[in-house]
């Protein structure tokens, strides 16, 4: 187990973590998978990554918070693709930012008090039912460009809920932005897909400067985490770039509604 090799160095009152080569190699591995599903899915990986990390012995603390500082190039790289053929939405992408940037701020100062544990198991339940509504009833939508004030509204809304989750939960909110702006917003998914990849890069910003002021960042799982993810990221969202929308979508829902049922069934086992 990975736990065993940290080394606890307390320097001047502060703990530092280090890693065996051998530990970084294996969680540059995990970082290119997460990089690459998070490039399929339109998303930053954080809260995936989080629970395979503390699963193979990274200290919890350092399993949440690590992560999230590779979203940011990850997400960008993985975003340039979909702005390259025109399918980020801007309108949606504008209001995102300016309610979820300081939604995300106040979530991951908040952290430092609440048992984000309860809302895990929301965030978990939601993805499941939006990957099985997804499954269900697959549908292309519109574009709020126009301005529409309901359409905006729900933006806010769902950029003011997963901006606090995202705070909270150290992560970009990238699990729950694009199935939410297929389910609510009506976008195709893969305006949704290549929108929620450049929210997640902003919104990662913020939650990273604040986890990292708390002490939570380990640079050198950091390091390792990137160097595996960023390119992957990359490759995946060439893929879905290039797979059918229909096929797209539903193979999204599926990963959705898998991943949102074994998240809960690990929460209750």
């Amino acid at each position: 187990m990975i736990h065993q090799d940290f080394v606890l160095d307390f320097w001047h009152g502060e703990e530092h973590i280090g890693v065996m080569t051998s530990h970084l190699l294996l969680i540059a591995a995990i970082g290119a998978g997460i990089g690459f599903l998070g490039g399929l899915l339109g998303k930053g990986g954080s809260a995936l990554a989080t629970p395979i990390l503390a699963a193979i012995g990274v200290p919890p603390v350092v399993a949440l918070a690590a992560p999230l500082p590779a979203t940011v190039p990850g997400t960008l790289v993985a975003a340039d693709g979909y702005r390259r053929e025109g399918l980020i939405d801007r309108s949606v992408l504008t209001w995102s930012l300016l309610v979820g940037v300081p939604a995300t701020i106040l979530g991951a100062i908040a952290s430092a008090w609440v048992d984000a544990h309860d809302l895990v198991l929301v965030t978990d339940a939601i993805i499941l039912v939006l990957g099985v509504r997804m499954l269900l009833s697959p549908g292309h939508g519109g574009s709020i460009a126009d301005g529409d004030a309901a359409s905006v509204g729900r933006t806010v809304a769902i950029a003011a809920v997963t901006g606090l989750a995202a705070g909270l939960l150290a992560n970009s909110g990238g699990f729950l932005l694009a199935p939410l702006f297929i389910a609510v917003l009506g976008l195709p998914i893969k305006p949704a897909l290549g929108t929620s990849l450049a929210v997640a890069a902003v919104m990662a910003v913020p939650g990273t400067v604040v986890h990292l002021a708390l002490g939570h960042i380990d640079m050198a799982v950091v390091g390792a985490f990137a160097i595996g993810s960023v390119p992957l990221s990359r490759v995946g969202s060439q893929v879905a770039l290039r797979t059918d929308p229909a096929r797209l979508e539903r193979g999204y829902g599926a990963v959705l509604a898998l991943l949102g049922a074994a998240f809960l069934i690990a929460a209750f086992a």
